[in-house]
């Protein structure tokens, strides 16, 4: 990893909570950080995808929740 100057998580979550800094990040940058921020595959739930889904007005998807494994995303 590149050499970085230290920022405190409250400087991240400030930078994070203004949209003009946001509005700095490529579409490549954002899409980064969405598919590796959370910690691991407990973190993605049924609840989580369908308020993302929501939040982004995406209505061609739907969220299954398959317990054998064998569906996902539709």
């Amino acid at each position: 990893m590149k050499d970085y100057k230290p920022i405190t998580r409250e400087a991240f979550m400030q930078f994070f909570r203004d949209e003009d800094k946001l509005n700095e990040l490529s579409p490549d940058d954002r899409i980064e950080i969405f598919s590796t921020i959370l910690l691991g595959s407990s973190d993605i739930t049924q609840a989580l995808l369908e308020e993302v889904l929501k939040d982004y007005n995406v209505s061609n998807l739907e969220v299954i929740d398959a317990k054998d494994g064998n569906e996902g995303l539709v």
